[in-house]
């Protein structure tokens, strides 16, 4: 139940859906209990509900709650991203039997526009981990290096994402505590590259998606697929197009079912193909596939 000093909001949004965009691989600090989505968006513990129009004079969309009041709830839409046309988008992506059956699959999926060091970080630690694991270490990542957030009575502690300085201050041992592996001085360098401003990951909205791209590979531990999932999922590169185990199978599977494609032909098909949400097209794909399996 809510406590006094909670707040809420109603964002009218149609064709969203918020389990399906919250799931797909895109944030991994997102639970369900008791029918709604909680998390944390920067420095805000939130609640997310999603409402079903039971009457024609209802409107559908997402109720909001915060555990403290909030003066400006710009933060929230830019996050959700309800205000975007969802099917303008749709009309772009091509008209081919594998696409279609994406989007019939997975109507309403949206993509997200998170924080950019959170997105960074967290997909370094994304490195041969499936979803549930790569949730467990960013937890346990928050647990031990973020700040201590508002949370609604009751509930256990929440913390915020630990900025690039907290974590660039610590040890790789500290780091391997919490169980990422390998992935630990990848992690610590990449923070301090940030801390000491050797990457301004803000100056990058105004670069192209070619110069953001290379601009990120310069972390430590970041290639084409993970520079390519910030540029998607925090910077909103529509065309940026990142490419998995599972993307690559949808790829094989959907498209070239009798015949064994190069990564040349297939990068080649990526970027002619699926036109100037190519971006968007993928996160379909990629959560078509797991679906599937």
């Amino acid at each position: 139940m809510p406590d006094s000093r909670s707040q809420t909001i109603f964002l009218p949004v149609r064709n969203y859906d918020l389990a399906a965009t919250l799931t797909s691989g895109q944030a991994f600090r997102w639970q369900l209990r008791a029918g709604a989505w909680e998390g944390i968006i920067g420095q805000h513990c939130v609640s997310l509900h999603q409402t079903e129009r039971a009457r024609p004079e209802e409107q559908e969309g997402i109720l909001a709650r915060t555990t403290e009041p909030v003066e400006n709830w710009d933060w929230l839409s830019e996050y959700l991203q309800t205000d975007v046309d969802l099917d303008a988008i749709l009309k772009t992506f091509p008209d081919d039997e594998p696409m279609q059956q994406s989007i019939t699959a997975c109507r309403g999926l949206r993509l997200l526009r998170q924080q950019p060091w959170e997105c960074l970080a967290s997909f370094i630690l994304s490195s041969t981990k499936q979803i549930v694991q790569i949730r467990q270490i960013v937890a346990e990542l928050c647990r031990c290096f973020g700040e201590p957030i508002a949370v609604p009575h009751g509930h256990e502690p929440g913390y915020s994402f630990p900025s690039a300085a907290r974590l660039a201050a610590t040890a790789e041992s500290e780091l391997r505590g919490c169980k990422m592996g390998f992935r630990a001085p990848n992690l610590l360098a990449t923070a301090k590259m940030i801390a000491a401003g050797q990457i301004d990951l803000e100056a990058l909205r105004q670069l192209d998606t070619n110069s953001a791209r290379e601009e990120l590979m310069r972390c430590p531990g970041v290639g084409p697929k993970i520079a390519n999932c910030l540029l998607l999922f925090a910077y909103g590169f529509q065309e940026a197009f990142p490419v998995d185990v599972w993307v690559t199978k949808a790829l094989r599977e959907l498209y070239f079912p009798k015949r064994r494609p190069s990564q040349k032909r297939l990068a080649h098909f990526v970027k002619t193909h699926f036109g100037p949400n190519a971006g968007y097209a993928q996160q379909y794909l990629f959560h078509y596939m797991r679906l599937r399996k």
